[in-house]
């Protein structure tokens, strides 16, 4: 990846670091999930890049080699969303397209929503476009669900704190590869669902593994866990909310997320368009939750035809 360029820019207080590639006029704006940093997106960056696209991807704020939130506990997704105007601004882009993944799907949602004449178009890996209910998982979920486990002070802190680095970050990839939502037993943690000698996914070199470490002994994991698992649940406060901006839906059937409540139904039953009026959805049946490094090539090709479908 040596073709991809570095640099650190100053964003509402805070230095972000951001990776680029490529120098066509128009602007694909690459935002990550969790545990990933901008390196989950080296092959789309390349390929779009050859295909006569500007790509940027940052490390979120918190995240890798960005500093974190001057106050943590403040920290929200509304930071993500005006950091990413803000890269733009930096830019001088005045309209790019977006592809979100993960939690970073739901970011690149909200600028489609507040700012749409920013964004020519939306690629979301795995995550339909949903009006949140914060309780909702919590609720229907037993005790050991991941999410709500993560949520208790000082509970991850523990668990995470038993292991080095590069097995915590390895475990949690383990894990989200896998098809069955990390749900632990009552006296378990969720780290104790990975089997030590359990392999990483064939897709996911060592190489590959010393970057995302190298990564996370630098971030460590309290600042990136913050927004999507820490903090307060968010408000949202948006009468009937339509995004109105094309959007490529890229599912991958194994995807655990599909898996939490409602979220197969409401996809396939067709009720997501009523929010996203111009949707298109293509699955891959044996896809994962990290689909854009699983299938590389085959993922490229439909975010470079979406470009170019869009492309004003």
């Amino acid at each position: 990846m040596e073709e991809i360029q570095h640099k650190f820019v100053g964003i509402r207080g805070v230095k972000l670091h951001i990776a680029e590639i490529g120098n066509g006029p128009s602007a694909v704006i690459f935002i990550h999930g969790f545990p990933e940093i901008w390196y989950s997106w080296r092959h789309q960056m390349v390929a779009v890049a050859k295909a006569g696209y500007h790509a940027i991807a940052p490390d979120l704020r918190g995240y890798g080699l960005s500093e974190q939130h001057p106050q943590p506990d403040k920290a929200s997704f509304n930071d993500f969303v005006e950091d990413t105007i803000g890269i733009l601004d930096c830019f001088q882009i005045h309209k790019a397209f977006l592809v979100g993944k993960d939690f970073g799907s739901w970011p690149v949602y909200l600028l489609s929503l507040l700012h749409p004449t920013r964004i020519s178009g939306v690629v979301s890996l795995g995550v339909p476009f949903f009006v949140p209910k914060p309780r909702r998982y919590k609720e229907l979920l037993p005790e050991g669900f991941y999410i709500s486990r993560w949520k208790e002070p000082g509970r991850a802190e523990a668990d995470f704190g038993r292991f080095d680095v590069k097995t915590v970050w390895r475990n949690i990839y383990i894990l989200f590869s896998r098809s069955e939502i990390p749900i632990a037993e009552k006296d378990k943690e969720i780290m104790d669902l990975v089997n030590p000698y359990t392999p990483m996914p064939p897709w996911l070199s060592n190489d590959d593994l010393t970057v995302y470490e190298t990564s996370y002994e630098k971030s460590g994991f309290d600042s990136p866990m913050q927004v999507p698992y820490k903090g307060l649940p968010e408000d949202f406060a948006m009468d009937d909310p339509k995004v109105e901006v094309p959007v490529l839906l890229i599912i991958g059937g194994k995807d655990y997320f599909l898996k939490f409540p409602g979220i197969e139904e409401y996809v396939t039953s067709g009720k997501v368009k009523d929010f996203v009026p111009n949707l298109e959805m293509k699955s891959f049946p044996d896809g994962t939750h990290f689909i854009q490094e699983q299938f590389p090539d085959q993922v490229n090709q439909l975010i470079i035809s979406f470009l170019e479908k869009h492309a004003s």
